[in-house]
């Protein structure tokens, strides 16, 4: 622990708080992203096979294959299918709000790590700035003795931070567009399954009138 604390006053004395702001926010992105992966494996996301067999079953009318395959999956959308089994299509506003519920615990944390992404550039920038003043003090203060080193030295320093800043941003910005893109295969595989055990196309089937079957007026 001394030995970190040593590490962490040297960078700041270095580059400055910026710095150990911006190593606080890409701990707390990457704690958010391992999180994140976690639950996502808890609840099945990307893993709707059996809940696919089922509404594939219930869509061509084997309504006990699909409550079996149903009864298989582990998808964290059972209940909304389940809901769907027993609704009629006046229910199908109540059955994707059901989804949303759950696709709105998943998406917990992702606007912190969005935030991260569009904040740390501009936390480096900040920094590069604060650097510069400093520079250009320590170069008035040199008065007619100026060390090219002296400005050349705080120069690379401020950039320094700036560097930080796109080092955190850009591995946010992928975590996050991976974790929202994944989000909406969601969304799309749950509107599919919920709009498929409303309308089955068994049903629709089972309607056709056969042909040369007599027609009633």
């Amino acid at each position: 622990m001394t030995e970190m604390f040593e590490l962490m006053r040297q960078i700041a004395e270095l580059g400055g708080p910026v710095i150990l702001i911006l190593i606080a926010a890409s701990v707390y992105v990457l704690a958010i992203a391992l999180y994140k992966l976690l639950q996502f494996r808890i609840a099945g996301v990307g893993r709707h096979r059996a809940l696919q067999e089922a509404v594939d079953a219930w869509d061509e009318g084997d309504r006990g294959a699909a409550a079996l395959n149903l009864k298989r999956s582990k998808s964290y959308l059972v209940p909304v299918i389940e809901m769907a089994f027993t609704a009629t299509r006046e229910d199908n506003d109540r059955l994707v709000t059901e989804a949303e519920r759950r696709f709105s615990k998943l998406e917990r944390g992702l606007r912190s790590i969005e935030n991260v992404a569009q904040l740390a550039p501009l936390l480096g920038l900040f920094g590069t700035v604060l650097g510069m003043i400093e520079a250009f003090q320590a170069l008035q203060e040199a008065g007619s003795q100026v060390d090219p080193s002296i400005l050349a030295g705080g120069i690379w320093v401020a950039l320094m931070t700036t560097a930080a800043g796109l080092a955190v941003a850009m591995p946010a910005s992928l975590i996050h567009s991976w974790l929202e893109a994944r989000m909406d295969e969601e969304r799309g595989i749950a509107d599919h399954a919920i709009q498929t055990v409303l309308r089955p196309q068994g049903a629709r089937a089972a309607r056709t009138v056969p042909a040369g079957a007599p027609q009633h007026a």
